[in-house]
């Protein structure tokens, strides 16, 4: 057991102030975030301005991050940045049959620190990440292609939020049962009965988190954190090419953990050789009792038949779509779906894919627009916005491997292209593959054209697909939602019959619904204690992040009952 530098008494004076903001916050919905956004706002009160940043990550580069783990066994490495860059950092491979043991045998104290030293614990594990931005962001940017400033908002801010989220769920589940009772029965002229019983949330064992490609921290620590602050050790094992922003959480999660009292073997990191594969013998183990998924349909679809054992959280494929069938503000339209399309090269999970429209055209306030018309406005106001390479750089970042490139230069193959997709060089990183996004019209009446609409196409892809009407449109969404899934739907309408007609489908259908964006605001972006990503009701995935669903089956409450004293 480590000795203590950090008390739980100064954690708690320390952190529950934002603990009990976040509770509110989740209550309420209200916008709500303790972690900065602007990259100007970090260089004091101990975390890395920019430079400091910068330097930070080019020190790791080449070098060996050295955990302290037992059951080390050799090193790996080998990540490429999307961007050119050969990272050269690597990472200790762990003996299982040594590594999964040592986990354990820091869990039975873990547990009985209880709910509220846990929660400080990760929020204390959180701010050392906050403090260390800049440095986390360029690891997120180098290992998923995202830029600069995505990678440093939802690779940093934006994922600690989510985290602490979980955080905050996870406590609220675990004092929702008090930890003792007074029971007491009457039994008429008798002595009533009466029991002591203790209530103890206990967890389910060693946590694995399989980490993916694109948003690394974002999509990994709702899981990690949701499973160590209900009493799980987690496992991390990393995308092999984004071993490292969650290698850097790990040795922060293990420093404080250290710090704190506890054993840093609580968390651990599970770097793979190449081609090694290790998710599915991890994942089948015993020892693994939950699992935190992030990636394609057919290796969710595998965890969930196959680890029997474990509670298994997925985030899988699915086809998002958008109906459009009337705006007031069209110009604002084609800009909001431009800029969906756009960001990330359309490697977000939430990116529209199929967009709805009646061949006969839409109501607008520019006077009716045909579907043509339509189409060809979208491909203007994409082009438009990425007309400035150095804007498009700033917003496209890089692709993040070669399968998405393959899937963009095959669209074209697929039908009329009403934009096509351009190449960018990058003046900073000449080895960054940027791409702009291409637009194919397809006819939603035509049976050839509907297996590209209905399957994913991950990447800067999007179907105009042609409908018979709104009506069609509707009953097109919802097959699509029931058959593929979809974590994000949109809707553009000023009809109250086709409004409700989509909310319809999507509560039937249990998908995330936004209406009518044509501000900053995009369908593709969601916030954390407010917004819910994904909702665990349709194939795209089987949890929301984050919700009591999430956190509540991570752990069990036991009780022990006694006779009270003095009582019979």
């Amino acid at each position: 057991m480590a000795t203590a530098e950090l008390t739980a008494h100064e954690l708690i004076a320390k952190h529950r102030p934002t603990l009990d903001q976040a509770l509110e916050a989740i209550r309420t919905r209200a916008y709500w975030s303790p972690h900065p956004e602007h990259p100007k706002a970090y260089g004091e009160n101990g975390s890395l301005d920019a430079a400091a940043g910068k330097a930070a990550f080019d020190a790791l580069l080449g070098s060996r991050l050295d955990l302290g783990q037992p059951g080390t066994d050799g090193w790996v490495g080998g990540e490429t940045s999307p961007y050119g860059v050969e990272l050269g950092v690597e990472y200790p491979h762990a003996d299982l049959d040594e590594l999964l043991p040592a986990m354990r045998s820091g869990m039975r104290q873990w547990r009985d620190a209880g709910a509220e030293t846990r929660a400080v614990v990760c929020l204390e594990i959180l701010k050392r990440i906050s403090d260390r931005t800049h440095e986390f962001a360029h690891a997120v940017m180098h290992t998923s292609g995202q830029a600069f400033m995505m990678a440093l908002q939802a690779g940093g801010p934006h994922a600690q939020d989510r985290g602490l989220e979980a955080v905050a769920y996870a406590y609220v589940e675990q004092v929702r049962t008090p930890d003792n009772a007074e029971w007491t029965k009457p039994q008429g002229k008798r002595d009533p009965l009466a029991l002591n019983k203790r209530f103890t949330p206990v967890p389910r064992g060693i946590a694995l988190l399989i980490g993916c490609n694109t948003f690394p921290t974002w999509n990994g620590y709702p899981g990690l954190f949701a499973s160590l602050a209900t009493g799980n050790a987690v496992l991390v094992k990393p995308h092999p090419r984004a071993v490292l922003p969650l290698a850097l959480t790990v040795q922060v999660a293990r420093q404080v953990l250290t710090e704190a009292g506890f054993d840093p073997n609580l968390v651990a990191l599970a770097a793979e050789r190449p081609g090694e594969g290790i998710a599915k013998t991890l994942a089948t183990r015993p020892e693994i009792r939950i699992i935190d998924y992030t990636g394609s349909t057919e290796f969710g679809d595998w965890l969930e038949a196959n680890a029997r054992q474990a509670q298994v959280y997925t985030e899988k494929a699915g086809v998002n779509t958008v109906v459009v069938d009337s705006t007031d503000d069209y110009k604002g339209m084609l800009s909001n779906l431009a800029f969906s399309l756009s960001l990330y090269s359309g490697q977000m999970c939430t990116t529209p894919q199929n967009l709805l429209i009646p061949r006969d055209g839409i109501r607008t306030d520019q006077g009716p627009k045909t579907y043509d018309e339509v189409v060809a406005d979208l491909a203007r106001a994409v082009d438009g916005l990425l007309g400035d390479d150095a804007r498009a750089n700033a917003l496209l970042g890089a692709l993040v491997n070669p399968d998405v490139k393959a899937r963009l230069e095959a669209a074209p193959g697929l039908g009329e292209v009403a934009l096509a997709s351009r190449e960018i060089t990058h003046p900073e990183f000449p080895g960054a593959v940027v791409r702009t996004p291409v637009i194919v019209k397809l006819d939603g009446a035509k049976p050839d054209d509907e297996a590209a609409y209905m399957s994913e196409c991950f990447g800067p892809v999007s179907f105009a697909v042609a409908v018979d009407s709104s009506a069609d449109a509707v009953e097109l969404l919802r097959r699509t939602v029931r058959e593929k899934g979809a974590m994000t739907i949109g809707a553009y309408t000023t009809d109250d019959e086709v409004e409700h007609a989509v909310q319809e489908v999507c509560f039937d259908e249990a998908a995330q619904l936004s209406l009518n964006l044509t501000g900053g605001v995009y369908v593709n972006q969601t916030a954390a204690f407010s917004d819910f990503h994904g909702s665990g009701g349709n194939p795209a995935a089987n949890a929301a992040l984050c919700d009591g669903a999430f956190v509540a089956n991570r752990f069990r409450v036991v009780e022990v009952r006694r006779e009270a004293q003095g009582l019979s």
